[in-house]
């Protein structure tokens, strides 16, 4: 398939005016290798194992959700020179999905929301919130990331605001409080944030509550996955 019609596919899956306003310039096609897509590997991280396993697998197009090239690159030296000498010399490309697909109708949110068997689903402006069917133990082993943090008095729980990545944001901690969520799940809480929560927060790993979209997506097309859970350990363990 060439490139730009395999590009179109992903812009109907997220659409690219979908991203936040501060994705400008860093979703879409941001490394462009050949034109003739074969193999397609797609994963949460352009990290460098990541890169290593889609050149290995002899992947065209690799497809993320976190961009590489985050910042402004006026230099290119170290892991930046080694991660884009691998993808330049085997003409891979790189395509990123980041916040369209966060706000994509099939996308992380929405692949969250079913793993952890949320019903009726309704949407905020970030996330979903959704009636729960599982206990707290059952979607924690779910998420296959360790233990959760829990902050504020987790009492009842029936309905449960989720926000793939770090959604611990004040103003969607207030939405979900006004759709009735009873706890919100996210990552990345802040001390200041999680003192002036208006209701219970959980909070899991980036990558446990966004990995499965991924994942969710590579089995959609019939791509290969690459896994690369951060290493995480505790102290003293559980």
């Amino acid at each position: 398939m060439h490139r730009e019609a395999l590009i179109s596919q992903l812009e109907e899956i997220a659409p690219p005016d979908g991203a936040e306003p501060y994705d400008a310039g860093r979703i879409g096609l941001i490394i462009e290798g050949r034109e003739e897509i074969g193999r397609v590997c797609c994963a949460l991280d352009a990290t460098q194992k990541v890169i290593d396993e889609a050149v290995l697998a002899g992947a065209d197009l690799l497809v993320v959700h976190h961009t590489p090239l985050w910042n402004p690159i006026t230099s290119v030296t170290g892991p930046t020179a080694t991660l884009l000498g691998t993808v330049l010399s085997a003409g891979m490309n790189v395509y990123v999905m980041h916040t369209n697909y966060d706000h994509a109708p099939a996308g992380i949110n929405t692949v969250l929301a079913s793993l952890l068997s949320l019903e009726d689903p309704e949407p905020m402006s970030l996330g979903l919130v959704g009636t729960v069917t599982l206990s707290l133990s059952e979607m924690v082993d779910r998420l296959n990331a360790g233990p959760v943090r829990i902050y504020g008095s987790l009492g009842r729980l029936e309905r449960l605001a989720v926000v793939g990545g770090g959604g611990f944001d004040p103003c969607l901690l207030e939405e979900a409080k006004r759709l009735g969520a009873d706890a919100f799940l996210s990552s990345e809480m802040k001390h200041a944030v999680a003192r002036a929560a208006p209701l219970p927060c959980i909070e899991s790993t980036h990558y446990a509550l966004e990995a499965p979209g991924m994942q969710a997506l590579a089995e959609r097309m019939n791509w290969t996955y690459i896994a690369d859970q951060p290493e995480l350990s505790f102290f003293p363990s559980p």
